[in-house]
């Protein structure tokens, strides 16, 4: 069974602690935060048992905070219902061990406002927002947008840079006027470009409290040399110690291990190019959880889990990480 295979690997884990500011306004994280995947047991049915699962196996991977309802969680996929009983049950479930950052974003202003309300009446520690999608903002629009929402969200609020799939960027100098409030704690970029990463990073000089967050997770050495502060990485899910291993090994200056880190998920990487679609990202990181015995496959409408071939494809790729 390949979850007897990995378990050697995937639990070679140390602990890092987090860091919270005791102003409750205030949110710092240095390390690896998940973007937690949604287990689902049927359509618009959470797995709560996979949940609690996938919550103990990257908190005790070294996660210094969960990101839930994100682009790997499928936020927007997800029924309003599901999305608040996600909500109370990882904040339950987590019960203070890490912070719980929540993703908010809707095409609707009022409705992001009402999440974010219901994830600080459950105990969230943060908000996460993206640029709102479907109809693309100029940035003058998404500057207003921004002024506009943040006081009506009752949490720290991290911003979250996806144009891939937003098909808005927040430009460095809309960021750069935004950084005037002080609601904002930072910025996670999934944009792949390190060049915007660099310029991004420079505004810690004007706020030096903001956490400025990798997603593409390959990349992570690259973006700590910019002065990234760690990772919002889709393969934590799976092998949460193994990023964590690459994160302390970046902090700590140890060379050798950072490099063992790197070629494991170099290799790691090779499950995201199976499947011909652009949802493969969520089918492979679903199916690899799955393989290790954290939870299903089942993604959300409109996707499908991968077939058999698929699924082997993934498990040789885990095999072949715990080899290197």
């Amino acid at each position: 069974m390949i979850y007897r295979l990995l378990v050697s690997s995937i639990y070679f884990f140390v602990k890092v602690p987090m860091s919270v500011s005791s102003h409750s306004s205030a949110l710092s994280l240095r390390g690896i935060v998940p973007p937690l995947i949604t287990p689902l047991s049927a359509r618009d049915v959470l797995d709560r048992e996979g949940l609690a699962r996938l919550l103990d196996h990257v908190i005790g991977g070294g996660a210094v905070g969960v990101f839930i309802l994100g682009t790997t969680g499928e936020a927007p996929s997800l029924s309003y219902r599901l999305r608040r009983e996600l909500i109370a049950e990882t904040i339950r479930l987590v019960d203070g061990r890490v912070p719980v950052l929540v993703g908010v974003t809707d095409t609707a202003f009022v409705e992001t406002v009402n999440l974010a309300e219901y994830a600080a009446e459950c105990g969230a520690d943060g908000a996460v927002l993206t640029t709102p999608y479907y109809f693309p903002a100029g940035q003058t629009e998404l500057t207003s947008y921004v002024e506009n929402i943040q006081p009506l969200i009752p949490l720290p609020l991290m911003l979250y840079n996806m144009p891939q799939l937003t098909k808005v960027w927040f430009e460095i100098e809309t960021l750069r006027r935004l950084s005037s409030l002080e609601g904002i704690v930072g910025v996670k970029d999934s944009s792949g470009d390190m060049e915007y990463f660099a310029r991004l990073c420079e505004l810690k000089q004007e706020r030096p409290d903001w956490s400025i967050l990798l997603g593409p997770e390959a990349k992570l050495a690259e973006a700590h040399s910019l002065g990234g502060d760690g990772g919002v990485c889709g393969g934590a899910n799976v092998m949460p110690g193994l990023f964590n291993d690459c994160y302390e090994a970046l902090r700590d200056g140890d060379a050798a291990k950072q490099q063992l880190s790197q070629r494991k998920i170099d290799r790691f990487q090779d499950i995201y190019e199976i499947g011909k679609y652009a949802s493969r990202h969520i089918k492979a990181t679903k199916a690899a959880a799955s393989l290790i015995g954290i939870c299903g496959d089942l993604p959300a409408d409109p996707f499908h889990a991968f077939a058999q071939p698929e699924r082997d494809r993934v498990a040789e790729i885990l095999r072949s990480v715990e080899s290197l």
